[in-house]
């Protein structure tokens, strides 16, 4: 089971963890890509006028130019632990013990503008570049990523639970040919009808996947996921072949 998360823009400063090893990271056939990306960023750094227009920096977040500009040498923490907000505060990864965050490392992706998507315990700097940003020197995120990432998915197997946003979704879509689903994440009145969230949308996320987790199930397909999730009493639906409704609670 691959699950996928999206980043957030905010995070965690320093790390104590060695610089980045592109090599290290999960998903090695994109070793290309990162290193250009890496590059690109860092040089781009080097000419601040240039960083706050491709960054869309107010004045207050020029300090992640120089972020960028030492993202080669900065030190590295686990991916789940270098996010922020909503999301990961829910998820609230650095207390969850050892087995739980074992169970991340070995089921859970965030996928990034930077690196693509990234393993939960892969160690990686802070940065500043998301989905809607663009580096000069190189083609738009979502053509840098987008191909080479589905033919990674294809190659690491097995069936992708998505819960990524939509800008994010698109850096890397899940192969056709895979077991795969979008959840979406809904509130539900009681006549039946349903609206999408976005602050608790995060928020809902964060907690699933800390439950999940915490109980560390054996998930073999999304049929898996929908079984355990109504077991764990949470509200879970399919709305089409790939697509599930997670209904937020109350």
């Amino acid at each position: 089971m691959l699950i996928l998360l999206p980043p957030s823009e905010t995070k965690h400063p320093g790390g104590s963890g060695r610089p980045l090893d592109v090599d290290a990271l999960a998903f090695s056939s994109l070793a290309p890509q990162r290193r250009a990306t890496v590059a690109a960023l860092a040089d781009l750094a080097a000419d601040p006028a240039a960083s706050r227009r491709a960054l869309k920096l107010s004045e207050r977040q020029l300090g992640e130019i120089d972020v960028n500009r030492r993202i080669a040498e900065s030190g590295t923490m686990p991916a789940v632990d270098r996010f922020t907000g909503v999301l990961y505060d829910a998820l609230d990864a650095p207390l969850l013990p050892d087995r739980a965050r074992a169970w991340l490392g070995e089921n859970v992706a965030i996928q990034t503008a930077l690196l693509g998507p990234v393993g939960a315990l892969d160690a990686i700097p802070a940065f500043r570049l998301a989905a809607g940003h663009r580096i000069p020197a190189l083609p738009p995120v979502k053509r840098l990523w987008a191909d080479a990432t589905t033919r990674a998915f294809a190659d690491h197997g097995g069936s992708v639970l998505d819960l990524r946003s939509e800008a994010y979704r698109a850096l890397g879509p899940a192969p056709d040919e895979s077991d795969h689903v979008y959840v979406r994440v809904v509130t539900e009145s009681d006549d039946g009808a349903v609206r999408a969230l976005n602050h608790f949308n995060k928020r809902a996320k964060g907690l699933f996947v800390r439950a999940l987790a915490l109980a560390a199930p054996a998930l073999s397909s999304t049929g898996d996921v929908a079984e355990w999730a109504r077991s764990a009493g949470f509200r879970m639906r399919s709305s089409d072949a790939h697509e599930m409704l997670l209904v937020a609670p109350d």
